[in-house]
């Protein structure tokens, strides 16, 4: 970098991460298309990763499997392991722990690294140690990480998504004297943050190019968003220039994810329209139970109860999302599936329900709120903490309610899946 004090931020990013993980778990699909897909038996989901050999025969993510089969009959399918790929996204933060210990997560399959006090170290050439991170993770992991180098965060993200993912060596830096040179003729579609839809208002603007959008005076890129979006586009218009100049005063900050939270919840796509009572019920306890056993783990009681529902048609659908306040805060089961019957009754509409979703927000520390000690109250708390340390140990299926054996019950089903994807 060119000024002693301005920053060394990397961005790395796991190419093809899920597919990348099967890969180095079966050295025998080396040289063979591999996608990961929701469920290869049925032939049925959609493609969530797929390798690059697998790409050159034009299978892309988020395509069906049965498309993607028809571009690549000889495509290895393999059904995700979501559970592993945290375990080995972890296991990458650790070594880029060893590097510095500014790295905030991004996503599973991409970290920052501030490494601005630590590359004195490692030699003091930032390319020269952004080979090394990216040799070390493919040796212990057989991941391959591209880099993007850079002063600040957006930058390096920028780096890596336009450069360092396109060229052999996976790695490109970014600084800020070549922002214009480099940066400023790639298309609009190229920066961080705009989708299809951005790209195409940006055309009706006149701007096809991220510099058009750069060298806007701010004050008038606000002006033409309000005449495009309305009066409430100014912060996004900001954003967009900000971007689009590479300026970001963001830390790489470790903790993103330890803050407090401000509420618990679940939610379920249902495998079919659930239209008698009996049926969402079951639903709505299991998702109640998934709620309040996370907030007991993690030492919360809540004090407001929110139902979310959508019906179908799915062209057309309705719904809802209304919330109550309880009386005290809790973080029993039957007390919060009671609020939640009685919002989810007051609201629906009778249409076939297709979506449902439970959450506890107002969070206050359990330890330190004043709990009734009635004796069924003591005798309820006691039973929870011996269901929950049951399902800690064996898993979320080892207690199930009886109606979640029944023909509407998910349970079972969820407790194989993270994120709504098989462990």
């Amino acid at each position: 970098m060119a000024k002693t004090n301005e920053r060394t931020i990397f961005l790395a990013d796991c190419q093809s991460f899920y597919a990348s993980v099967e890969k180095a778990s079966h050295p025998e699909y080396e040289n063979k298309p591999l996608a990961v897909a929701g469920d290869p038996a049925r032939r049925s989901g959609i493609i969530l990763a797929a390798c690059p050999i697998a790409k050159k025969h034009g299978v892309t993510t988020a395509e069906r499997l049965g498309e993607a089969l028809k571009k690549c009959p000889d495509l290895v399918v393999v059904r995700p392991r979501m559970k592993y790929y945290i375990d080995v996204s972890l296991s990458i933060t650790e070594i880029y722990r060893e590097y510095t210990d500014l790295v905030e997560v991004f996503s599973v399959d991409e970290q920052f690294l501030d490494v601005s006090k630590s590359m004195h170290i490692f030699g003091g050439d930032p390319m020269a140690m952004a080979r090394k991170i990216q040799q070390e993770v493919l040796l212990q992991t057989g991941v391959w990480v591209r880099i993007g180098v850079s002063s600040n965060k957006i930058l390096a993200k920028i780096a890596t998504d336009i450069w360092a993912k396109k060229n052999e060596s996976g790695l490109f830096t970014l600084p800020r004297s070549e922002i214009e040179p480099l940066l400023w003729p790639q298309p609009v579609n190229k920066m961080f943050g705009v989708g299809s839809r951005m790209t195409a208002h940006f055309a009706k603007l006149g701007m096809t190019t991220i510099g058009d959008i750069a060298r806007t005076p701010l004050p008038e890129l606000k002006r033409k968003f309000r005449a495009h979006f309305g009066k409430q586009s100014d912060i996004q218009a900001e954003v967009m220039w900000r971007t689009a100049n590479g300026l970001d005063d963001s830390p790489v900050a470790p903790h993103t994810f330890s803050t407090q939270q401000k509420s618990i919840g679940h939610m379920m796509t249902l495998p079919k329209d659930y239209l008698e009572p009996n049926e969402v019920e079951t639903i709505l306890l299991e998702l109640t139970e998934e709620v309040c056993r996370d907030t007991r783990r993690k030492g919360y009681m809540g004090s407001v109860v929110t139902v979310g529902c959508m019906c179908s048609p799915y062209e057309a659908p309705t719904g809802f999302s209304r919330q109550m306040k309880l009386p005290d805060p809790t973080n029993n089961t039957n007390k919060v599936y009671k609020t939640v019957k009685e919002i989810f009754y007051k609201f629906w509409n009778h249409m076939p329900v297709r979506r449902l979703g439970v959450s506890l927000s107002g969070l206050t520390d359990a330890e330190t709120y004043q709990l009734s000690f009635f004796e069924d109250e003591e005798r309820a708390r006691s039973l929870e903490k011996t269901t929950d340390s049951i399902k800690e140990r064996y898993g979320s299926a080892a207690i199930v309610r009886a109606s979640s054996l029944t023909h509407a019950g998910q349970a079972m089903e969820r407790s194989l899946k993270i994120g709504g994807h098989y462990k």
